[in-house]
């Protein structure tokens, strides 16, 4: 109906093809890829005969905004594809996708806006531009993409621009981008001598400092005290393994372009390993188990490798190697539900220790795409149905995402917000009824027979790297006491009181502690300023009153100060760690 508002999408759509048209008008011989709508936005793709600027884009938008003024029509039309040959002759991109349009028999359409733009589409626009406000959108990077997402494939440039319901939602998320920009990993994780990269080494491949090791291995040490309570017990394995693996398992297939192969001396085909279930899984198979030995439970801190092209590599939120905290049970069908309920346990308790308030998305396969994933659709109900009845009991925040299960199981991903209001896919419990029947895993049940077990794949994490590229960004760099590598400086206000201030900083090391010493070597202004920047929980000025009286001046990042015996803030501050506050 004529006087519907339109749809946000809608309104994004017909923005991607606005900017297909600037483009056009400055780039006549422009090549033209694709343009979806995409959170907050949209995107086009364009290969130019030149490098886009910042400046192009304001000009790209100065005309989009003289084509809304226009109250331009948008109209389709179902087409041939001899004749949408004709109509994009001189766009090698879109004559690709009219080929396997064609070669799929689906319906071509193209859409025309007014007299400034036509492109192959399948639609979803506002009626005409006048629909669209003007000051609700705005062009906002540059990005590298390959065609189709191929590296061998050209690379193109992609326009981004965000768009929303009007100008007062689009400036709340310019100002949330601005947050996010002084909150960005990439910036405040070599700041805080946290990690840092190395031409050298290669992109993708972050290198963690001493600093950066040891929060690591506090979040490492923590998931594992969580499973180690619920009976988990530690496997390791190799990082390359035998072609014949994957292939057994169904990774081969799937992953293989994605994967780093490696070939013998003798010929034979090896890969690092992207992922370790089919690892674990031989584990399990080395001997033959009792129903009364299950649930087996195996925990596994360890690297996986995948082949991600250069554009896609972000930080720590996308990387080459991967530290996965995985763990994988091996239990009967009846157990998995108090299995599921553990790890969901676990993951509360985690998340807890950071504030993070968490809602589940449960996985689905998609049924229109049975060729996506293993197994039979009756093998995928029964995994389906019994994650809904585990929600359903933990009466959990949940919705629904069909398509997004694993290509082996469905799965229960957590979803939480950080302290600017983005939303991060961060732990994941994935039921595996396929594994098992691939490598034919078994226990011997109560009439003495084999019977077909179910697998369980659990990561709190997931990926290290990604999680501390989220909670760096969701503290600011000030991580809570427990997790922070410095929990506390100590200042002397002058060399005169520095033996004092080294007293100080033995005894914080002799009771756990983590601590440092600034020697008095510059002024007592810029230690502290020092202290700020690297974000240490507490500041210890030592002077004269304090070196007399025996205590310490404690200063915390809200720049609230208070005289106490260093007994006594020792006692606080290991209370505090212990507690995991924040």
């Amino acid at each position: 109906m004529a006087n519907e508002t339109p749809s946000l999408d809608h309104i994004r759509h017909s923005l991607a093809h606005l900017l297909a048209a600037a483009v056009l008008k400055e780039f006549p011989d422009a090549k033209l890829g694709i343009g979806p709508t995409v959170e907050n936005g949209f995107y086009y793709d364009f290969q130019l005969s030149r490098a886009v600027t910042p400046d192009d884009l304001k000009a790209f938008e100065k005309t989009m905004r003289s084509f809304v003024n226009k109250k331009l029509p948008f109209s389709g039309r179902e087409v041939t594809a001899d004749e949408a040959r004709k109509l994009f002759a001189h766009q090698p991109f879109k004559l690709e996708l009219i080929d396997d349009l064609a070669a799929s028999g689906e319906k071509i359409t193209v859409y025309e806006t007014g007299d400034v733009f036509m492109d192959l589409c399948r639609g979803g626009h506002v009626e005409n531009t006048s629909e669209i406000p003007a000051d609700a959108f705005a062009l906002d990077k540059i990005a590298g993409a390959y065609w189709r997402g191929d590296e061998k494939k050209p690379q193109l440039q992609r326009i981004y621009g965000l768009a929303f319901e009007n100008k007062e939602a689009l400036k709340d998320y310019e100002k949330l981008l601005e947050e996010a920009k002084k909150r960005d990993h990439k910036k405040l994780g070599p700041q805080l001598d946290l990690f840092t990269f190395s031409e050298l080494v290669g992109p993708g491949l972050p290198l963690w400092t001493p600093k950066g090791t040891l929060v690591r291995n506090l979040l490492d040490d923590f998931v594992w005290s969580l499973r180690k309570a619920r009976g988990y017990a530690q496997v390791d394995i190799p990082h390359i393994t035998k072609r014949e693996l994957y292939e057994k398992s169904g990774h081969w297939d799937k992953y293989k372009d994605d994967l780093f192969k490696i070939t013998t001396r003798e010929g034979h085909e090896y890969a690092m390993k992207p992922m370790n279930c089919p690892h674990h899984t031989q584990i399990y198979a080395r001997r033959q188990w009792s129903y009364r030995e299950l649930p087996q439970r195996y925990a596994n801190t360890t690297k996986v490798y995948r082949d991600e092209q250069s554009g896609e590599l972000a930080g720590l939120a996308r990387v080459l190697s991967i530290t996965q905290d995985d763990a994988h049970v091996f239990c009967r069908q009846s157990q998995t539900k108090e299995e599921f309920i553990k790890i969901w346990d676990i993951i509360h308790d985690f998340y807890g220790a950071f504030g993070f308030k968490l809602r589940v998305r449960l996985s689905l396969h998609d049924p229109a795409h049975p060729e996506k994933y293993l197994g039979d659709a009756a093998r995928w109900k029964i995994a389906e149905d019994m994650l809904r009845e585990i929600v359903s009991e933990k009466k959990a925040d949940a919705f629904d995402g069909v398509g997004e299960a694993a290509f082996y199981g469905p799965k229960l991903d957590f979803m939480g917000k950080d302290a600017i209001g983005r939303e991060h896919q961060v732990a994941t419990i994935q039921l595996d009824m396929n594994m098992p029947e691939r490598f034919d895993l078994f226990c011997i049940n109560e009439s003495g027979e084999h019977e077909r077990i179910v697998m369980i794949h659990a990561a709190i994490m997931g990926s290290i790297e990604r999680f501390l590229s989220v909670i760096i960004e969701h503290f600011a760099g000030a991580f809570p006491l427990w997790l922070a590598p410095v929990q506390a400086t100590v200042i002397p206000v002058s060399e005169k009181f520095a033996e004092y201030g080294r007293s100080v900083h033995e005894a914080l090391l002799k009771a756990g502690v983590r601590a440092e010493f600034a020697e008095a070597d510059e002024s007592l202004g810029k230690r502290i300023r020092g202290a700020d920047i690297m974000k240490i929980p507490y500041l210890l000025v030592a002077g004269e009153k304090e070196a007399t009286a025996g205590t310490v001046n404690v200063r915390n990042r809200k720049g609230e100060e208070t005289e106490m015996p260093l007994t006594q803030f020792i006692d606080a501050i290991l209370g505090e760690t212990a507690e995991k506050t924040l």
